[in-house]
């Protein structure tokens, strides 16, 4: 699965490295369609398998190296790593959120059987403690700042792939109070959601989770202030790992309207966040560097 386009863009960031690397999926996600091979798994069980194991033959023969996301094989993972191991083919987990999360270590003890396992986040280590920390990255030549705007009335833009796990019942109330414009952004094709978002004033991102996703990373880069819910020692730990102050501006859900006026009322706030945002980006989560992350960690396998 192309899940939030993370896979496609670290594929992207391998080629200009000079390594033939492909992206191969089962079925197309919707909002980011991107891939090398699709597939086009039937459905029932033995069609499904019959296509899955035709993939694996052929890709043997070509394939260095197996990267797998989001906790999916191209075989039964009982039989995939065998194989792999026989071949003596290294190969990776790389889980993206929504994959490990609530989940308990024996429902994951299977990302164990691959040579390393991959997380975008130290808060991820809460569910998968031995992994390694790759942050997602954006190809930032893709992204040229829009500083938010002046204007009176603001838009704040928030786009929730689950509005329960999001909670943006929260957010159209601390909207409505301070009676800003909401935009939410859902279920659109990447390039159309993008455009909205460069349109943002503030960027709201989640009020669950404790760690901030690609959604929060594309507005950084755009130059937005982003207010999220973040975890403490996730926080203090990524600030360790890579040397400089987390950005985002943190509230909670019953915190989230204080924590936004000094941002509706302070244009020179606003900005300010926005750029220290961008600079932390491009220190963190700049597809070049997560290539070079990649492929130290293959290196060691």
């Amino acid at each position: 699965m192309n899940t939030a386009g993370v896979p496609w863009a670290n594929v992207q960031a391998l080629r200009r490295r000079g390594v033939d690397a492909k992206l191969v999926v089962f079925n197309r996600y919707r909002l980011h369609p991107e891939a090398d091979v699709d597939l086009r798994r039937p459905n029932g069980f033995v069609r499904a398998q019959l296509v899955q194991w035709r993939a694996l033959a052929r890709l043997l023969p070509r394939t260095d190296l197996f990267h797998f996301y989001f906790g999916l094989t191209l075989v039964p993972k009982v039989v995939q790593f065998p194989i792999l191991r026989a071949l003596r083919k290294p190969s990776v987990f790389h889980f993206l959120g929504s994959d490990i999360r609530g989940k308990t270590p024996a429902e994951l003890a299977y990302g164990r059987r691959a040579g390393a396992q991959v997380v975008g986040s130290y808060d991820a280590l809460r569910w998968v403690p031995d992994a390694e920390v790759i942050p997602p990255g954006v190809d930032l030549g893709r992204y040229e700042p829009a500083p938010p705007s002046e204007r009176a009335r603001l838009t704040v833009v928030h786009a929730p792939s689950s509005r329960r796990r999001k909670g943006t019942e929260h957010v159209v109330a601390a909207c409505a109070a301070l009676d800003v414009d909401l935009d939410v952004v859902e279920g659109l094709p990447h390039e159309e959601a993008r455009r909205r978002y460069e349109a943002a004033d503030i960027v709201v991102d989640q009020l669950n989770a404790g760690w901030y996703g690609v959604f929060a990373v594309e507005a950084m880069a755009l130059g937005k202030p982003v207010v999220t819910f973040l975890h403490d020692e996730a926080v203090r730990q990524t600030e360790d790992a890579f040397g400089l102050r987390v950005p985002l501006v943190r509230a909670t859900k019953e915190t989230l309207a204080e924590t936004l006026r000094p941002l509706v009322e302070s244009p020179a706030e606003r900005r300010r966040i926005g750029a220290e945002s961008r600079a932390y980006v491009e220190r963190v989560h700049d597809l070049d560097r997560v290539a070079d992350r990649l492929l130290d960690l293959y290196a060691r396998l």
